[in-house]
């Protein structure tokens, strides 16, 4: 079972709950915690600067914690943080930072990331 837990209200947390679902299934992922926590300007620039180097707010940040799911007990995917003054689409901010906590890097790979991104984004517009 998958469990999300989401800190602000933002969004609701039955979409959060959904758009995470999606975006972790896509991987194979079906079960374990992540952490949604939506943060002012401030706060994203803290965790910008101290995990990134980079002294700007930014729009979405993730920690995974357990990406590939071999240590014991309940699986802990790690934490999706969102700005909300600095991000465009919330929705699409939250499957951002899902696809990044199955191990997805959208400036490694060839684009595989950003296109799985845009197709989930198609499902949840229907």
């Amino acid at each position: 079972m998958l469990e999300v837990e989401v800190i602000g209200g933002a969004l609701p947390a039955d979409d959060v709950q959904e758009m995470c679902q999606l975006a972790l299934s896509s991987a194979g992922i079906a079960d374990g915690h992540v952490a949604v926590e939506f943060v002012d300007e401030e706060r994203i620039q803290d965790l910008n600067r101290e995990h990134r180097g980079k002294d700007r707010p930014t729009d979405v940040l993730s920690f995974p914690i357990d990406e590939d799911g071999d240590a014991p007990g309940p699986r802990e995917l790690g934490d999706i943080v969102i700005c909300p003054e600095h991000t465009e689409n919330l929705r699409e901010a939250v499957i951002h930072g899902a696809l990044h906590l199955t191990g997805m890097d959208h400036e490694t790979d060839n684009g595989e990331m950003l296109a799985l991104q845009a197709e989930i984004m198609r499902w949840i517009a229907q």
